[in-house]
């Protein structure tokens, strides 16, 4: 089994995430995307969690497979808002037995039932999470990171301190996407003034549909510049320049969180292959995983 801390450990990682498909049609397509993907050799790939455990067959089913049949390393996204501790040790005996041997550990929202109330759960926060997955053994542990604040959280300061606590309780963080550098450098300097040196992987979404990702931005308590909004606004009418955009912005983006010291990239995907692949390429990623390439500088 690979753990994913063993590989921060001995050098760059390039990761994708992938959300659980709904339809046949749908898991064709993803089949497709991760077929695309394969040659770029990642270093391990995500599939995301519905809320409530919405998609926890699904999520299951998608990770087993590519961990056993396709033969990348999977890590799995767990929530624990709204489940039973009966519930979360069971799905990890399930990933346990299957050979899948990391998680990302996340609280999730709040699960609101059919009357508007908020559904009881034996969990609060993501650091419980952590806490369990631990005590199970055997389990590389990731956390969520947010280089410009938890939507939650009263103030950065707070913010930060927590996530410290959390990280230092786990092997490596993945942030949520953000659009200038500036953001995850700052997030990584102020986990360092609480003692906190975990490696702290930074999540790349290229914009390939501007109003598409401001929605995505707003919910994630991400600021998207008005000085990029307003180069998309520019060329709105062209989708494709809307894309080659995005693709020049988020390869920008990357070659300087690289030459900063960032311990790999982790893409969000959207199950879709074609804008990861040209930012790799204007990379010069090829079969880049962490078992072939340089340290971190």
């Amino acid at each position: 089994m690979t753990r994913i801390a063993d590989l921060l450990a001995s050098g760059r990682t390039c990761s994708f995430e992938f959300f659980p498909p709904k339809t046949d049609e749908a898991a064709r397509a993803l089949e497709q995307t991760i077929a695309d993907l394969a040659p770029l050799d990642p270093s391990f790939v995500s599939v995301t969690y519905g809320a409530g455990g919405s998609t926890r067959e699904r999520t299951r089913d998608v990770v087993i497979n590519i961990e056993q049949n396709i033969g990348i390393t999977a890590m799995a996204h767990l929530t624990c808002v709204g489940h039973t501790r009966a519930e979360i040790d069971s799905l990890l005996d399930e990933y346990k037995a299957a050979g899948v041997s990391n998680i990302l550990a996340l609280a999730g929202d709040p699960v609101v039932d059919d009357s508007g109330d908020v559904a009881e759960s034996e969990f609060g926060f993501a650091t419980e999470l952590v806490e369990m997955i631990a005590a199970k053994g055997d389990f590389s542990i990731g956390v969520a990171a947010h280089p410009e604040g938890h939507p939650r959280s009263p103030d950065l300061y707070s913010d930060r301190r927590h996530l410290a606590d959390k990280l230092n309780m786990a092997d490596f963080a993945i942030t949520q996407f953000f659009f200038e550098p500036e953001p995850y450098l700052r997030l990584v300097e102020g986990l360092a003034a609480f003692g906190c040196t975990k490696p702290v992987l930074p999540g790349i979404m290229p914009v390939t549909n501007a109003a598409q990702v401001v929605r995505f931005a707003e919910l994630a308590g991400a600021a998207f510049p008005a000085h990029l909004v307003a180069r998309f606004d520019a060329i709105a009418d062209d989708g494709d320049a809307v894309r080659a955009l995005g693709v020049e912005l988020a390869s920008e983006l990357c070659q300087r969180l690289l030459d900063e010291g960032a311990p790999g990239l982790h893409f969000y995907t959207l199950n879709r292959s074609t804008a990861t692949r040209e930012i790799a390429t204007n990379l010069g990623i090829d079969k880049w995983a962490s078992r072939s390439a340089e340290a971190p500088k």
